[in-house]
């Protein structure tokens, strides 16, 4: 019997490593208010603040969080198109679902789902955390995998740039995708 019980432990203890969930985590301190950090993440001109230059943001359940990285792109290549906000709990979480780019098309068909959670630290600093999960295994999701852990870094940078130097101003980007769009084959 004892012999049963450390195969059935080591079977339990296997099982366990398998289901262990493949996720990004990203954290930074922000220079601001916990409200005014909820602000940019929760409205179009605070996401157009630090994240993209354009955006359509509905901050309620089931509502748009829908990020432009590239908003002279026809439908379904602007970036997070068609994003849904899943959950919010201000002024501490907000969660929605998002997509992998579009030069990762089987990835970018599935969604993975975001929570960014806020933690007031002294009145006027914020802890932002960032937990990205739902991922699959192999292909395009490894490749979005590493491109997500990445540009979550860069996210969160921005954010905290936008707060100490404040918004992002986007004319060289545009300028930038302007040029990519008329020299690109038609």
């Amino acid at each position: 019997m004892r012999h049963l019980t450390g195969i059935t432990l080591t079977l339990l203890l296997a099982s366990g490593a398998q289901a262990q969930e493949r996720a990004l985590h990203k954290e930074v301190q922000v220079a601001a208010p916990i409200e005014a950090v909820w602000q940019a993440w929760t409205t179009q001109a605070g996401i157009e603040s630090f994240m993209a230059p354009q955006a359509e943001v509905d901050a309620r359940v089931g509502g748009a969080f829908h990020i432009h990285f590239d908003p002279l792109a026809g439908p379904g290549g602007k970036g997070a198109d068609d994003m849904r906000f899943m959950a919010l709990q201000r002024p501490t979480m907000l969660s929605f679902d998002w997509n992998a780019p579009p030069s990762l098309p089987e990835a970018r068909a599935q969604r993975t789902f975001v929570v960014v959670r806020l933690a007031d630290v002294g009145g006027n600093a914020t802890r932002v955390t960032l937990h990205h999960t739902g991922w699959g295994d192999g292909g395009q999701w490894d490749q979005a995998y590493a491109y997500f852990d990445r540009a979550w870094g860069n996210v969160l940078g921005s954010l905290k740039t936008r707060f100490e130097t404040g918004p992002k101003d986007w004319s060289e980007w545009m300028a930038a995708l302007r040029k990519m769009h008329e020299t690109a084959p038609k």
